[in-house]
């Protein structure tokens, strides 16, 4: 978990892990993009809808924007430096 300017870790094997760190890497830069408050209410209010629409706790979690652009850059070590800021926002869908 990432609350800024940290990353929590539930066991301290994963701090060798870096997909792990990469994926909440993310999240740290995301938060900063949004000056840190605004992050967490969007990612709240956006797990909090996604949870009405698909009635899943997974999949309302996988489904959270901010999720979706950590998951799909995990394994790009490289996408903190070559990435564009804001990306989440092609995430964002309008439909309900």
């Amino acid at each position: 978990m990432a609350i800024f300017p940290f990353i929590l870790l539930k066991n301290k094997d994963y701090k060798g892990d870096a997909q792990i760190i990469n994926h909440e890497r993310i999240h740290l830069r995301q938060q900063l993009e949004l000056l840190i408050l605004p992050f967490y209410i969007l990612y709240f209010f956006n797990y909090f809808f996604n949870l009405i629409k698909y009635k899943n706790h997974y999949l309302a979690y996988r489904k959270i924007i901010f999720e979706q652009e950590a998951y799909d850059n995990e394994n790009d070590l490289n996408y903190l430096k070559s990435g564009s800021w804001f990306r989440w926002l092609s995430y964002f869908k309008w439909t309900i």
